[in-house]
């Protein structure tokens, strides 16, 4: 990976931006995409969409092509502010009470130029009763001191403010890196090179790389951003659970490996033909994948996507990602720059015979005209 595409995934993962306060990282976005696409917008939602325009649109031969990540974040909220000057909190996605004491935060003040350092504070293992120190200490009992006195944190801090983990961008080993918030900021930063790598041959089809939001309560940018966009075809770009080290049963959730390439799902929220699609595509560009059995929804954007309009035929690629939703999440850097050749060699083979009718390859009712495929296109 080139240092300046490390710059912007370290710009991406470092800007702050907990679920429903995406509009920071929102801005980084904005900024790259617009060196390569032809329009950048963001929805009320706050989602970003860059598009890039097909070379073969002429009455909608050719499908249009959605790439979805969300640039959302978990994190903490401000529920209640005590007069000495201590937060009490409530969580922002699927955050885990058992990693929280003693971590360093980040408090997005509504009063204050900069974020403000805190410290999420637990008693002491001296002060901790042998009956205590066997459970997890829950949220509701745990506060974020800020080292302010309570009359300066109140003129500070509102009600509702949020709050990020205090851990940003670095390198872990040769390969490897460790971040909060890879999860799914990586899968902007792969939406955003595919992008880069179409900008110059470009495809038949639109491609629009949609950055959403809201995904860690719902998928919610999802949904909106495909009702406006109304794709042909969609894949969701996401991370999912390495199973590389030690503790996890390989026979309840897979093998999947940090540097084995791009993780393709298969599954009910993944339609066959896409399916078939990634995987040519990964073999005719010669990358290294793995594949993930989803036996059910997925906690992706996909879940949304596929069921929007009339229904949108869509996949699922990822990449292993080792200990999610805390403040080390791990990748390897090699797997997105594969991820995104991968997704933009789908891109580039898509075209006006491309059918996603599920068994019908040969005979698509998509592709022979007529009120069918007026109202597929039309997403009604």
């Amino acid at each position: 990976m080139k240092k300046q595409q490390v710059k912007y995934l370290k710009n991406l993962i470092e800007a702050p931006s907990a679920t429903g306060c995406e509009q920071s990282v929102a801005c980084v976005v904005r900024e790259r995409m617009g060196l390569f696409a032809d329009e950048v917008t963001t929805d009320t939602m706050g989602s970003v969409h860059g598009r890039l325009h097909g070379n073969d649109t002429a009455n909608g031969a050719a499908p249009t092509l959605m790439l979805a990540a969300h640039m959302d974040e978990i994190g903490l909220m401000v529920r209640y502010i005590s007069d000495d000057g201590f937060l009490y909190v409530s969580a922002v996605g699927g955050v885990d009470a058992a990693i929280l004491p003693s971590l360093r935060v980040d408090v997005h003040a509504s009063n204050a130029d900069e974020p403000l350092r805190g410290i999420v504070a637990r008693k002491p293992i001296h002060l901790i009763s042998a009956d205590e120190r066997k459970n997890v200490t829950p949220l509701d009992q745990l506060v974020v001191d800020l080292g302010l006195p309570g009359k300066k944190v109140n003129q500070l801090v509102a009600i509702g403010d949020t709050i990020t983990f205090a851990a940003g961008f670095e390198r872990l080993g040769k390969k490897l890196a460790v971040s909060r918030a890879f999860d799914d900021k990586c899968g902007v930063w792969v939406i955003t090179r595919v992008l880069e790598l179409l900008a110059d041959d470009g495809c038949a089809g639109d491609v629009v790389a949609a950055a959403t939001v809201q995904e860690e309560i719902g998928t919610r940018g999802a949904i909106t951003s495909t009702y406006a966009v109304a794709p042909d075809v969609a894949v969701a770009f996401d991370v999912t659970h390495a199973t590389d080290y030690p503790g996890i049963d390989k026979t309840k959730h897979g093998d999947l490996k940090c540097g084995g390439g791009p993780v393709i799902a298969r599954g009910p929220n993944v339609n066959p033909e896409v399916f078939a699609r990634l995987v040519a595509a990964a073999e005719a560009e010669g990358i290294p994948y793995q594949l993930e059995a989803e036996p059910s929804v997925t906690g992706t954007d996909a879940r949304s996507i596929q069921v929007s309009r009339a229904g949108i035929p869509c996949g699922l690629v990822s990449v292993a990602l080792r200990y999610m939703h805390t403040p080390t999440e791990v990748i390897n850097l090699d797997d997105l720059e594969a991820a995104a050749h991968l997704l933009a060699r789908f891109a580039r083979d898509l075209n006006g015979d491309a059918c996603f009718v599920p068994g019908m390859r040969e005979d698509c009712p998509a592709t022979e005209g007529g009120e069918g495929a007026d109202e597929r296109k039309a997403g009604v």
